[in-house]
This record gives C-alpha cells, structure tokens and sequence, in this order.
C-alpha cells in the first residue's frame, strides 16, 4: 500500500465534504489556503488534518481524522509530521491543538506526539464537557 500525504486542493472538495462538516465557502478557502492536509493509501483519501489559526495568527489543528479501516498504521503522525515540516518553512514554532476532557485516547497521542498540556476551557462542549488545549514546539 503506499501512502503518501499532500495539502488538499480545490479538486478534493467532494471527498472532503463526505468527511468533515465544515460547510461550502469555508472548506473552498481552507483548501485553496493549505489548511487542509491529505493522508492518501492507494489514491483513496484515509484520513486528513484540518489547521485553524487562533487569533488569526497560531496555528491550530482543528481536526485531526483517519477513516477506521486506516487507523493505526501511522498516518496521523505522517500527516503531524508533514504539517509541522510546512509551518517551521513559514518559520512557526508552536503548533496548538486540543482534544476534549473525556478523550483519553487523543490525550495520549497528543502526548505521546509531544504536545504538552496548556489549558483548558470548561463546559465549552455539548455536555458540559472541557476541552484541554495542547501545545507542541516545534523550535526551527
């Protein structure tokens, strides 16, 4: 199987539609922009990151996915790699993420991927549930 990871392009809009809930205009700016990267196995879309800027100015991953028949054979790192090696190019040197309070799996691979705990915001989901926020130097 090969696998390879790319920034989405406006061409991907369909298949990124079937996997993300982020609507219309959006998602065609996030995609023109690089805000969006691939993980493909076999020419089939398995996965993806979608980035978001805080303030408009600290990138984010908003969302972080890999399609359960793929999950497991490190395509979330190969897609955190390929997304850390694009931003320290911009000359970035922290990457935020987060993951809610009631996730351990997800806290543990932010972890196990060099994230650190940096806050959290309580009751922010359905549920009243927090949301930890993670944070990763990248240096340069």
């Amino acid at each position: 199987m090969e696998h390879t990871v790319r920034f989405g392009k406006l061409e991907d809009l369909a298949v990124i539609t079937a996997l993300d809930d982020i609507q219309g205009r959006m998602m065609e700016w996030k995609l023109q922009n690089q805000e969006y990267v691939l993980a493909e196995v076999d020419g089939y879309c398995a996965g993806f990151i979608r980035l978001e800027y805080l303030w408009s100015k600290y990138p984010y991953i908003g969302m972080i996915r890999v399609e359960r028949p793929y999950q497991r054979q490190g395509l979330g790192i190969k897609m955190l790699l390929f997304v850390e090696e694009a931003l320290r190019q911009q000359g970035v040197t922290e990457l935020y993420s987060s993951s809610q309070a009631d996730e351990a799996d997800p806290q543990a691979w932010h972890r196990y991927m060099g994230f650190r705990e940096c806050g959290i915001i309580s009751g922010i989901n359905e549920g009243e549930i927090g949301e930890i926020f993670f944070v990763k130097s990248m240096g340069n």
